[in-house]
């Protein structure tokens, strides 16, 4: 083998990944947000819906009606993109578009009836979603590596 070039595969057909990148918390959060983003963008997409749908949904259903600023602010969801996000929700019947009373040139999104049973029902599509990504783990695992992440996101988020 020649300098620079990769060995050959184990013989049974797998690849084996140095150890060396095994334990580098970076690679391998970035590996599981891959295989993890993929499952939750496919499951969802067969119950016809996007994570922005479940992401704005959710924002409305537990802080109530907002702008397109506000409800980009709370989601994440850039503002130029939350416009097209509104229009499929709002062709679905899963939210409602009103001026705002206190300054007519800008609307006020609420969740309508439909918009929280689609909720519900991508709440239980999600957890399916979520046991298949987390299945290695128990109950307690899954507990506490969420509490890890969240605190991690939580830190850098602060610090950025």
């Amino acid at each position: 083998m020649s300098r620079g070039e990769a060995p050959d595969p184990p013989d049974d057909g797998t690849l084996r990944t140095p150890e060396r990148l095994r334990r580098r918390a970076s690679r391998l959060l970035s590996q599981l947000t891959v295989r993890s983003d993929r499952l939750i963008t496919d499951g969802l997409a067969e119950a016809d819906s996007r994570k922005w749908h479940y992401a704005v949904l959710t924002s409305l259903q537990e802080y109530g009606p907002g702008s397109q600023a506000e409800l980009s602010r709370r989601s994440g969801i850039y503002r130029s993109d939350m416009v097209g996000v509104l229009n499929e929700l709002a062709e679905r019947d899963l939210v409602e578009r009103a001026p705002d009373p206190d300054d007519r040139r800008r609307n006020v999104i609420t969740i309508s009836t439909e918009g929280r049973r689609r909720l519900r029902r991508l709440d239980k599509v999600l957890d399916d979603l979520h046991d298949e990504l987390l299945a290695p783990l128990s109950p307690a695992e899954r507990d506490q590596f969420v509490q890890l992440l969240t605190r991690l996101l939580d830190h850098h988020t602060r610090n950025s």
